[in-house]
């Protein structure tokens, strides 16, 4: 949609959000940009044609701050040629500065904390109708309930609902306890009224949210319901053809869950399983809460349970102490286990963190080297799956135009995205495809005639 261009002989006035990190701040971003819509603006492709600009930041690791301020100096000099453009920051980084973004930014408007969404509303009138500058970030708040959103302003075939915000588990690395606030869950009516809501906007795919949705609890006088009763209440919701949840921590994964995917014919046979380390000296001391053999165990059963399930993880290198012994055994668990595909980095120190203060930290240039290693590793393992696909036929959701151009795009049900010939009157709809060319990021089909 255009902006600040002529609409039924008004002016429309744009916003533009950048959005960094996780897909929970997708999700926040979609929420905001319809609260903002519902105000008269409409989304514009450019900051430089926006009267306001919102940036939705992660702080999960050092170079994700970086990226976010960067941006955020690019914005304050476009504010300083535009001065009636209204600044905002948002998401996790937003959290952990609070004060010092004004401090350092002055420029800045709003800043927002992750569980100030539901207040969002009073926030823009506040800062768009009063010209106040707006500091939100407290923690305990309820999660967003989007149960009732605005209509979906372009066609979508797949969607996020979030189901449970913040985490109790506080890993000695991690900043999300800090900047998410602790575990707490949406009322399992809502979850679904929310799905069926986006079903009726022409989703089929839904991805369900939270930093560890294994957590998920919710009881009132309607019933008690864990993560998976909330799945069997999908069973219900019409018109869904795929589920998804992430992320899994691995404690917390029981064999109810593992069933899910027998029992469940829309839940799709992928899970996201973070290990983190291979080493259970490293796995101890970011207090996991697990070992490598139980670990290894886990995903044996569960295979056992799920035969073609695909399974993905998040590792780190270079966490303070990680000895080249215990570098070695996080490459052994990964060639044991054969990931489908990694999300990988390096460690870096979180302010507010245990790990942050512990010694024995490891060189830039020695984790560089470790995580060039495990990279080229996983790449091997990732291409020798996609291969293995090469003349099989794999049912895909499509879900547009790929990038590569004159392509349609989808993902098949373990989560692979699949390149292929077709129209566009099959967006939306299961296709089937052989897979003709298998490559590292993707692959390449042609549907079955």
């Amino acid at each position: 949609m255009r902006l600040n261009s002529e609409v039924d002989g008004m002016v429309r006035k744009g916003f533009y959000i950048a959005t960094m990190g996780c897909q929970m701040n997708e999700y926040d971003s979609d929420f905001l940009a319809h609260t903002l819509i519902s105000y008269g603006y409409q989304p514009v492709s450019s900051p430089g044609n926006a009267d306001i600009v919102f940036i939705n930041t992660c702080t999960v690791r050092e170079k994700a701050d970086q990226k976010a301020v960067s941006l955020l100096g690019r914005m304050v000099r476009l504010k300083a040629r535009r001065p009636g453009m209204v600044l905002g920051v948002m998401g996790c980084l937003a959290q952990r500065e609070g004060k010092r973004l004004f401090h350092r930014f002055p420029q800045l408007d709003m800043v927002v904390g992750p569980r100030e969404l539901p207040n969002i509303h009073s926030m823009l009138d506040a800062v768009l109708c009063q010209k106040k500058k707006l500091i939100a970030t407290h923690l305990d708040l309820p999660p967003l309930n989007r149960s009732k959103i605005h209509q979906i302003q372009e066609r979508k075939v797949s969607a996020y609902v979030s189901i449970m915000q913040g985490c109790d588990n506080f890993c000695t690395y991690c900043i999300v306890p800090y900047v998410r606030g602790r575990e707490i869950s949406r009322p399992p009516h809502d979850i679904i009224e929310e799905a069926r809501f986006l079903i009726r906007q022409g989703v089929k795919e839904i991805t369900l949210l939270g930093q560890n949705v294994n957590s998920y609890l919710w009881d009132d006088h309607t019933g008690s319901y864990d993560f998976v009763s909330l799945l069997q209440k999908f069973k219900d919701v019409e018109g869904l053809v795929r589920l998804r949840f992430t992320t899994s921590h691995p404690k917390d994964l029981s064999e109810d869950l593992m069933f899910c995917f027998q029992d469940l014919n829309m839940l799709c046979p992928h899970i996201h399983l973070p290990f983190q380390a291979g080493s259970n000296e490293v796995l101890r001391r970011m207090k996991r809460g697990y070992s490598r053999e139980q670990y290894i165990a886990l995903v044996e059963r569960l295979r056992e349970v799920v035969p073609n399930i695909a399974i993905t993880s998040d590792v780190m290198v270079g966490f303070p102490g990680e000895s080249a012994k215990d570098f070695e055994e996080t490459l052994d668990l990964m060639e044991k286990i054969g990931f489908d595909s990694l999300f990988s980095f390096k460690y870096s120190d979180r302010e507010g963190t245990v790990a942050a203060h512990m010694g024995h930290k490891i060189s830039e240039e020695e984790k560089s080297r470790r995580l060039d290693r495990l990279q080229s590793l996983q790449k091997d393992m990732t291409l020798r799956k996609n291969r293995f696909l090469e003349g099989k036929q794999v049912s895909i959701l499509a879900e547009g135009q790929s990038k590569k151009g004159g392509q349609m795009t989808g993902r098949t049900d373990t989560n692979k995205i699949v390149n292929f010939s077709s129209d566009t009157n099959k967006i939306g709809t299961i296709v089937k495809v052989t897979i003709k060319s298998a490559f590292v990021h993707s692959l390449r089909g042609e549907p079955v005639r």
